[in-house]
């Protein structure tokens, strides 16, 4: 009996052995050290150490060659002309606004636009006459109330001479014509071989497309829509 029972011991611990022997997590294999200067292999999607998990930015695109330009308009009010602009500048190279005039101006003005009230431009007439000019006045009726008057010239040369000096002293100063008629406002635009202007004239709702020499472009401006100064009828 007593042989029976150590033989029944030794099965039962040979099948608890066999259990356990296949029932065991399996040992973790130790990766390899690298050898002293070689650099350990990382995967391309992770981050590199010190890189703070930013993607690196994406390089500027190629600049547009200009291959033609055009004349959009006129349009028939600034606010058509800035809606027009707002389509025009991400598709184009160079934009820029220009204002024509269909007669001959009597006297050319230089003037501050309407301020919200007129305290605001009382203030500002005496922010002029605190750098040293004289000549303003603010206007308080009609059509121009609140806007402040800063002479009144019979050629452009000398008021673009003081729209000039205004300028560099901090105010932003308009020159427009006395007696030339309603303005008539374009935009210039200068675009890549693959713009197709008579759509965009047509989406943008111009008055008309004209070729531009491209040598009339303001180079500086590039598509931020900056003013041309103020020209004749073509």
């Amino acid at each position: 009996m007593l042989i029976r029972a150590l033989i029944v011991l030794l099965l039962v611990l040979n099948v608890g052995v066999a259990l356990w022997w296949l029932l065991r997590d399996p040992a973790p294999v130790a990766s390899p050290e690298a050898s002293p200067g070689v650099a350990r292999l990382q995967l391309v999607d992770a981050p590199s150490a010190g890189a703070g998990g930013d993607p690196s930015p994406a390089p500027p695109p190629a600049s547009v060659v200009v291959t033609q330009c055009h004349s959009f308009g006129p349009f028939e009010d600034e606010a058509t002309l800035e809606k027009a602009q707002s389509r025009l500048q991400p598709v184009v190279a160079q934009l820029q606004r220009r204002t024509t005039w269909a007669g001959t101006a009597r006297n050319w003005r230089v003037y501050l636009p309407a301020f919200a009230d007129i305290a605001a431009a009382e203030t500002v007439a005496n922010d002029i006459a605190e750098a040293g000019f004289l000549d303003y006045y603010v206007l308080r009726d009609g059509e121009q109330a609140g806007s402040v008057a800063l002479g009144l010239f019979r050629n452009e040369a000398p008021a673009r001479e003081r729209q000039a000096a205004l300028a560099a002293a901090g105010f932003d100063a308009q020159v427009a014509p006395v007696g030339a008629g309603p303005p008539r406002y374009w935009l210039d635009i200068g675009a890549g071989e693959f713009f197709d202007a008579p759509v965009f004239a047509e989406v943008v709702g111009a008055g008309g497309l004209e070729p531009l020499d491209c040598s009339e472009l303001d180079t500086g401006a590039e598509a931020s829509g900056e003013a041309a100064a103020p020209t004749p009828a073509r």
